[in-house]
């Protein structure tokens, strides 16, 4: 059976908190900062750190289960004001504070106008039997309403996130890799974006 390609578009971390504010200080002394001043780190590695649980789920799940077409990235991060960035680009100070100073907003034009190029050099690229799931909220416009227009039907979402918060998203990724089994995925167009609260996830003993 033909295994049918899949890409993953993760949503950003949060540059706006504390944790990015500490790495992003001109005299920061974590080996984090330090890097990033000097020789730059990944972009996953940043937004694993600043997020840490629900981004670093993100990460890892979309690395054990994309399956791209040739000459297509598994996955993309969505950023404020560079579109669609693979996670192992390496970024430096200046272009995280560029981005810390967008605004992920439909109505932005600095986020709206790089973010539908880099979808419609996407689409050019992938074949027409790849899927793009979506991690990340579906309940707001921000992401959906951009992605939508270009992807359409093809715009998938886990309907395991449904009712959950950040967290308990991550840790289901995180589960989902160590177990090796793939969440079930639905079209976004159309889906119930909200619902009632899961249960609590079973604590993990891996």
């Amino acid at each position: 059976m033909k295994i049918r390609n899949r890409i993953f578009l993760l949503s950003p971390a949060n540059l706006g908190g504390l944790r990015a504010s500490y790495v992003l200080k001109a005299d920061a002394q974590s080996e984090l900062a330090r890097q990033l001043r000097l020789n730059g780190v990944t972009l996953g590695e940043l937004f694993a750190s600043l997020s840490s649980l629900y981004f670093r789920g993100k990460l890892a799940y979309a690395r054990k289960f994309s399956a791209p077409p040739p000459g297509v990235l598994g996955s993309y991060v969505i950023t404020a004001n560079k579109g669609l960035v693979g996670p192992d680009e390496i970024v430096r100070c200046e272009q995280v504070r560029e981005m810390a100073a967008g605004r992920i907003d439909a109505d932005d034009d600095r986020y709206r106008t790089p973010i539908d190029l880099s979808c419609r050099l996407l689409v050019d690229q992938i074949q027409n039997s790849c899927e793009i799931v979506l991690l990340g909220s579906i309940a707001t416009p921000k992401y959906v309403e951009p992605l939508l227009k270009i992807f359409g039907e093809r715009l998938l979402f886990p309907v395991e996130f449904v009712g959950r918060g950040d967290m308990s998203r991550g840790g289901l990724m995180l589960r989902a890799v160590e177990a090796q089994t793939e969440l079930v995925y639905a079209p976004v167009l159309n889906a119930i974006r909200h619902g009632a609260r899961p249960p609590k996830l079973p604590p993990s003993f891996a």
